[in-house]
């Protein structure tokens, strides 16, 4: 067969990959895929052939690999009528200037963070820290009961999100697990400290016929430096002159698909399993919290908060509320306010603590 039904001549792979701009290794992954098979295979020896009216599929297939666009979704694309496949790739687009906002956000804290490790040292020495801070939780609008926990003190700070018919029980207990850090002696690991506690509220967790289980985020003050555990989609930020930077990766289904492409952030309040946890305290599945040691300064203010905070309030405005609110009892019950006016259909926890010298005058509440 070397005509297609129209009786065009059919391309070599060769020819094709000349005039679609795509290596024949490309094409040959394509049909693997299924997402551009060939018009003809020879039976006797496998040679592909393809019709001139593929060019088109090819080089569409060809710019949104250009773009960046996942296989999968590239699929879906070529799929769709013309004007719905380019509001698609519109969306995509959208999706990536946020995503690559995000990373330049990310990176700046990065860069910051290592830049300060040439003068870490001296910091630590000249200017010991302290914490004034605040916690709250709230059941929201919707919730029959509250499932979430926090606690806020000199040198610990921690939120839960509880689910399961035992949610509330395993998220009291994974912070009263971390709680008596609080009179760790001196010279203790912060980052083995919280990482222990956290194992010994793993094995712990409350079991029941349902799944049952609890996120956990945490931030243990030693010296100059803030050692970070994390593990679900309860969220940590700072605030700094720079600007509000996230500083833990959501554990979740959907983050994977979006880390994978396959879902917008926009499209995730209406997944279907926009809930479900791929690490958790849970006592079942295996212990692999996020662990990290940070660099903290005088003038800084940290958010722990659950996803009932973040589930409904946008970044800018938590920005907002940190930037504006004098003391962290006042932007705790500006963030919970901003989660009530946007109907709270979730449970609600939030830590913001303030860092000072330890010798300076703290600000009155």
């Amino acid at each position: 067969m070397n005509h297609d039904a129209d009786g065009a001549e059919l391309l070599t792979i060769g020819a094709f990959a000349r005039a679609s701009r795509l290596s024949p290794k490309a094409l040959r992954l394509y049909d693997e895929l299924r997402l551009l098979p060939p018009a003809h295979i020879d039976p006797v020896n496998g040679y592909r052939r393809y019709a001139p009216a593929q060019l088109e599929r090819a080089r569409l297939v060809a710019w949104l690999r250009r773009l960046g666009m996942p296989l999968t979704r590239i699929r879906e694309v070529c799929e769709l009528a013309p004007d719905t496949a380019a509001e698609a790739v519109a969306a995509y687009w959208a999706q990536v200037e946020a995503d690559t906002a995000a990373r330049r956000d990310l990176a700046a804290f990065l860069v910051d963070q290592l830049q300060r490790k040439d003068t870490a040292p001296m910091t630590a020495s000249a200017t010991p820290l302290t914490m004034r801070y605040a916690a709250r939780t709230d059941r929201g609008l919707v919730r029959p009961a509250n499932q979430d926990a926090a606690h806020a003190g000199p040198r610990l700070l921690a939120v839960a999100d509880g689910y399961g018919p035992e949610g509330y029980r395993a998220a009291a207990a994974a912070v009263s697990a971390l709680q008596r850090l609080e009179d760790a002696p001196a010279g203790t690991d912060p980052l083995a400290a919280l990482e222990e506690a956290a194992r010994r509220a793993h094995r712990a967790a409350p079991t029941a016929d349902e799944a049952t289980g609890s996120t956990l985020t945490a931030l243990l003050r030693a010296g100059s430096q803030l050692a970070l555990l994390h593990l679900g989609d309860s969220r940590a930020y700072v605030l700094r002159d720079s600007g509000l930077f996230r500083i833990t990766h959501d554990h979740s289904l959907v983050q994977s698909l979006i880390d994978e492409g396959r879902l917008t952030p926009e499209e995730v309040p209406s997944h279907p399993q926009r809930a479900q946890l791929l690490r958790s305290l849970d006592g079942g599945s295996p212990f692999t919290p996020d662990l990290q040691l940070l660099d903290a300064r005088p003038g800084e203010r940290y958010l722990l908060c659950t996803d009932g905070l973040t589930g409904v309030v946008p970044p800018e405005s938590l920005q907002d509320v940190l930037t504006a609110a004098a003391t962290p009892e006042q932007a705790v019950a500006d963030l919970i306010a901003l989660a009530h006016a946007a109907g709270a259909p979730d449970n609600v926890a939030c830590v913001v603590a303030d860092l000072h010298p330890a010798d300076a005058e703290v600000p009155a509440a």
